[in-house]
């Protein structure tokens, strides 16, 4: 069953813990956005033929000091963010993949509430059809009806759309009608995830900021799993 309730870390006036779950297809950088995310490499990711996870991992941030502030004072976030296998799966049916994830979301925020289910789709590569819907349903399943509230796309490789010659929006004006749908249905909720070497970090701060602005939108309310 799901229900709703505020973070617990809001009992820390000074403290906020966020809790993200990373869902996609296989090959679509889950892994790499997760270790951007948490600023380590607590999840191993690399170019493979075939699917790379193949079970929940939990990754748990460094403190991050000063990242925003709240009634005049300033606020100490950690991020926590689970990987999980792609679907489809090159080795796991669908039925072991859903309560891998199941188990693992309630285990993981059980208690603590999904914050936000990040969505990682490459920029790079269009979104149409039939293979838009296996990860989408998957989440649907997972977080029931209110999924659409606690959903946003996270683009990878976003850079190709510089070297494309495309900004954000006209990359979106020019996106697939499965695409645009989808976005739609989301309220529009998307983030750029560019990787430009020495400014790694500061793509990672702008990613956590437009993820808090999300959070802020659901009035820091999560997700739990009973």
């Amino acid at each position: 069953m799901l229900t709703f309730c505020l973070p617990t870390a809001m009992a820390d006036s000074n403290k906020m813990i966020i809790n993200l779950a990373l869902f996609g297809m296989t090959q679509s950088g889950k892994s790499s956005a997760g270790n951007i995310l948490l600023g380590s490499t607590d999840f191993p990711s690399s170019f493979a033929p075939c699917s790379v996870t193949k079970d929940c991992r939990l990754g748990r941030s460094c403190q991050l000091h000063g990242f925003m502030r709240r009634g005049g004072q300033e606020i100490t976030l950690q991020v926590q963010v689970l990987d999980t296998p792609g679907y489809p799966h090159s080795r796991l049916s669908k039925k072991h993949v859903k309560q891998e994830i199941k188990e693992a979301l309630a285990h993981h925020f059980g208690q603590e509430g999904l914050h936000l289910a990040l969505l990682v789709q490459r920029a790079d590569m269009p979104l149409c059809g039939h293979e838009a819907s296996s990860p989408v349903q998957m989440i649907q399943e997972l977080l029931g009806h209110a999924w659409k509230n606690y959903t946003a796309i996270l683009f990878t490789h976003a850079e190709k759309i510089e070297e494309a010659g495309f900004s954000e929006d006209e990359y979106l004006h020019e996106a697939s009608d499965t695409l645009l749908t989808l976005l739609n249905s989301l309220q529009h909720r998307s983030i750029f995830l560019y990787r430009k070497g020495n400014s790694l970090n500061e793509q990672r701060i702008k990613v956590l900021e437009r993820i808090m602005e999300f959070i802020r939108e659901n009035c820091y309310q999560g997700l739990t799993f009973k």
